[in-house]
């Protein structure tokens, strides 16, 4: 799949097929992201693959309503940035790190699996950070929800280039 095709054709999917994405096709996208562009290669980014027990605890964090959301797909990555306390790096690595993320659900959509990426208040909360074994210098940036679309989304409306771009003198 090109590039552009993958950006245009990429949605958001919040019913998945049964099968786990097996563990070579994470490897590769996680190596994948690693070429993200990040000022001075820190390499902020963390990818934690939830297994049984993690989202287990990661549910019971979150509480009944929000737990049940944490079932739509059948393989949940964590995303995180370590975080240095200076505050222009950490700016710079979130970012890197936001686009890391992005990497792995367009390197997911290329090998024709579906992704959705939600950031749940549980990740803000300690027992959602403790679920995950997230150290005190990471900073979750989200969930992805990786695996087999179950049906094809619409794509949606976007804004004319116009309404969204600048042109300084």
């Amino acid at each position: 799949m090109e590039l552009e095709q993958a950006i245009r054709s990429r949605r958001t999917h919040k019913a998945y097929g049964g099968e786990p994405v097996d563990a070579a096709t994470l490897d590769a996208l996680f190596e994948l992201a690693t070429w993200a562009p990040n000022h001075h290669l820190t390499n902020p980014w963390r990818f934690r693959v939830l297994g049984p027990g993690a989202l287990g605890r990661l549910k019971a964090a979150a509480g009944p309503e929000a737990g049940a959301k944490l079932d739509r797909a059948p393989t949940l990555v964590a995303v995180s940035v370590v975080q240095t306390g200076d505050p222009v790096q950490d700016e710079e690595d979130l970012c890197a790190t936001a686009c890391a993320a992005y990497i792995v659900l367009l390197g997911a959509q290329a090998r024709g699996l579906a992704g959705y990426w939600r950031t749940p208040a549980v990740l803000r909360e300690a027992a959602g950070r403790a679920a995950l074994g997230l150290g005190d210098d990471e900073r979750p940036i989200g969930l992805l929800h990786l695996g087999p679309a179950r049906h094809e989304q619409r794509a949606p409306e976007r804004a004319p280039v116009g309404e969204v771009v600048i042109r300084l003198d």
